[in-house]
């Protein structure tokens, strides 16, 4: 076991301030906004936290007032903030969410040239892995800039070096990419690389075109452990000499955006506790569920329990 001082869990990635309309109208027309904090890397060190590990986030924020709220709020989680740096020269970035009448929700980017995006092979390079047993990255991050490329490159192989799993969860953004096939080809090497892949069978299928889990399976001959998210229907993995399905529960959703990162965390919080797949997967699912039946990314059990 690694000192109880030290994280065991390493997440690096941009996270953002978010805002969305308070009274659940289009931005064109609200009042009022809320404030709160959202990132993919983060959500799932903050998920991991609440099921009692020892999770780092890392990345930078702007010397700035939306930078501070995200670093403390993320640490207010129970999550080690120490390997966040602080960009005086670049803004933290933001979002907006656009809910719109039919039930979908649009969102507006705002982080090109942010603190996050200016990341390097440096930052990755001053990350402490020490009692590491696990990197979480995402396909979000090398597609910010070729900094940001570089780092989760340098970081990937910095936790084969010390013996930590590497879980790549491929979090396919297409407006952040210049083109379809540099993202299919960066993130299939990564993908290939990792000890861990999550994908979503649709992302999967759109970068490079198996349209099922198996076939996804076979295309992509990972060296270790496939995840497949089929939405509603379920999740599969694919372990050695395993293949294990587990449905989705029934949820009454009122938005998609974070469950993803949610079931991420769960099924790393079930690996971490060396529980069977079909468990870590059910864990996923559940806390999936919990996002989904919120328009929050990150839902503390504490807020889950009240309701």
């Amino acid at each position: 076991m690694p000192p109880p001082h030290r994280p065991e869990v390493i997440c690096l990635g941009e996270t953002m301030a978010q805002l969305t309309p308070a009274d659940g109208a289009g931005l064109e027309h609200s009042r009022q906004v809320r404030l709160a904090v959202a990132g993919a890397e983060s959500t799932v060190a903050q998920y991991l936290a609440d099921l009692g590990h020892r999770a780092a986030w890392a990345s930078r924020v702007g010397d700035d007032p939306f930078g501070r709220r995200i670093v403390a709020a993320v640490a207010g989680r129970g999550v080690d903030v120490g390997q966040v740096s602080v960009d005086e020269d670049a803004p933290t970035g933001v979002y907006f969410k656009d809910p719109g009448p039919d039930g979908t929700t649009r969102v507006h980017y705002y982080r090109r040239g942010s603190a996050a995006s200016r990341m390097t092979a440096a930052d990755a390079e001053r990350i402490a892995l020490d009692g590491v047993r696990l990197v979480h990255l995402t396909g979000i991050t090398p597609a910010l800039s070729a900094g940001c490329a570089e780092a989760v490159r340098v970081l990937a192989e910095r936790a084969a070096a010390h013996g930590a799993l590497f879980s790549f969860d491929v979090n396919y953004r297409p407006g952040l990419w210049s083109a379809k096939a540099v993202a299919a080809r960066t993130l299939l090497g990564l993908a290939r690389r990792a000890d861990l892949v999550l994908v979503g069978r649709d992302e999967g299928e759109a970068l490079w075109g198996p349209a099922t889990a198996d076939a996804l399976h076979a295309w992509l001959a990972p060296r270790g452990t496939l995840v497949v998210k089929d939405g509603a229907v379920g999740a599969t993995a694919f372990a050695p000499g395993v293949r294990e399905f587990v449905a989705a529960p029934a949820v009454e959703v009122v938005e998609a955006v974070g469950a993803g990162d949610a079931f991420a965390a769960g099924y790393l919080g079930g690996l971490l506790a060396g529980a069977a797949q079909a468990d870590r997967l059910a864990l996923g699912h559940r806390l999936a569920a919990r996002t989904l039946r919120s328009i929050e990314d990150y839902v503390p059990a504490s807020a889950e329990e009240s309701r």
